[in-house]
């Protein structure tokens, strides 16, 4: 496979999509003309879509930049254009302004905008499980979400404390009330524990907790261990939120054609989640050329982490878990994300189970097993 970097956008300058036809294709084999090039057959040409990230590049998205790099988009006569996330960008907003054809983003989130008016519909429950932590330290710890009481604890807040915020009040502990407990927002780092300004902090298992683990304890002269850190996991706690999931416009669905364009990019998309589980290093490598902050450590961290988020996905990669989506919209709702439950059809099996039709392979990651990965300071 030629290994070539997604096309990346920052901020609000996008392209404006023109569709073209495209007939859905079995694998067509494309000539050397780079995007502009023309299948030998299957494609008439290829259409343009855009996907808007939630966040910088990073393994959290790698599925989706190894569906570029390994043709699997153009194998279904696609060409996407990856737009970049920053914290001032808002994929809820980018694809329901029609600047985007598909967006990623927590499941509150997009529900907090459906509830709002917007016409977003999740089509692909890509994340499994939850990967919010609430970290502290083993010589001082918070153990559990009642021992938050008259503590430091932070979050990022942008709606990312609605797991930390319902658990709390679940213990008659009020975030709002600073008698219970302070509440700070924390910056998107971990310096703030790590200078010990917070008793505990918000961690992605993925992200900020490695960040810990890349530090130097001054103590030894050596990286933190994770027994030198105490995890409160929302998934064991019962306030986990369903993550990272595909959506679109209904709208946008509704018109010809549209439906089948979704049905090809999701299942492309799986394929490159399937590609990044089969093949860890050479996924780490496609992340990598395409520029992140942090190194090969972090990448290689961090797509492990994902890697279990995704599988195993017992109905199949995409497929949402009934349970954790009314287990979220509770959540949701308890959090005042949503005054309501949301209204029929704010998710949809049936594009991911076409999409899973068109996959060679295992989609579903009965046998998964997850490797180790050995951090390096600074995640170099």
């Amino acid at each position: 496979m030629r290994n070539r970097n997604a096309r990346l956008l920052t901020g609000f300058t996008l392209l404006i999509l023109m569709l073209g036809a495209c007939v859905a294709p079995a694998a067509p084999a494309m000539d050397s003309g780079g995007d502009e090039a023309m299948a030998e057959d299957g494609c008439a040409e290829l259409t343009p879509v855009s996907l808007q990230l939630q966040w910088v590049t990073q393994s959290q998205f790698a599925g989706y930049f190894a569906a570029v790099d390994q043709g699997f988009y153009e194998e279904q006569c696609l060409d996407v254009t990856i737009l970049e996330g920053a914290v001032d960008i808002v994929p809820q907003q980018v694809v329901a302004s029609g600047q985007a054809e598909f967006g990623l983003a927590w499941v509150p989130k997009v529900l907090a905008s459906r509830a709002e008016g917007a016409d977003l519909v999740n089509i692909a429950q890509v994340f499994q499980r939850s990967g919010t932590l609430e970290v502290s330290w083993a010589d001082a710890p918070v153990e559990t979400v009642a021992d938050m009481a008259g503590k430091k604890i932070g979050t990022w807040g942008f709606g990312n404390e609605h797991e930390l915020f319902v658990a709390m009040r679940a213990e008659g502990i009020d975030p709002n009330n600073p008698d219970d407990v302070t509440v700070i927002q924390q910056s998107f780092d971990m310096l703030a524990l790590l200078n010990r300004e917070l008793d505990a902090a918000q961690a992605m298992i993925y992200n900020e907790y490695a960040q810990v683990l890349e530090a130097v304890n001054p103590e030894t002269g050596e990286l933190y261990q994770p027994s030198d850190l105490v995890v409160i996991d929302f998934n064991d706690v019962g306030t986990a939120m369903l993550q990272d999931h595909v959506f679109a416009r209904e709208s946008w669905l509704a018109e010809e054609g549209n439906e089948d364009i979704a049905v090809r990019f999701l299942a492309a998309s799986f394929k490159g989640w399937q590609f990044c589980r089969d093949s860890f290093d050479a996924c780490v490598q496609v992340v990598l050329d395409n520029g992140p902050t942090l190194g090969l450590s972090h990448m290689s961290w961090q797509l492990n982490e994902i890697n279990k988020l995704i599988w195993p996905s017992p109905a199949g990669i995409g497929v949402m878990d009934q349970a954790l989506w009314e287990q979220t919209v509770q959540v949701s709702v308890d959090g005042g994300v949503i005054s309501d439950v949301p209204s029929e059809g704010a998710f949809r099996t049936d594009l991911a189970e076409s999409a899973l039709g068109l996959l060679e392979g295992d989609a579903m990651g009965d046998s998964y097993t997850p490797i180790e990965v050995e951090l390096v300071e600074g995640g170099e």
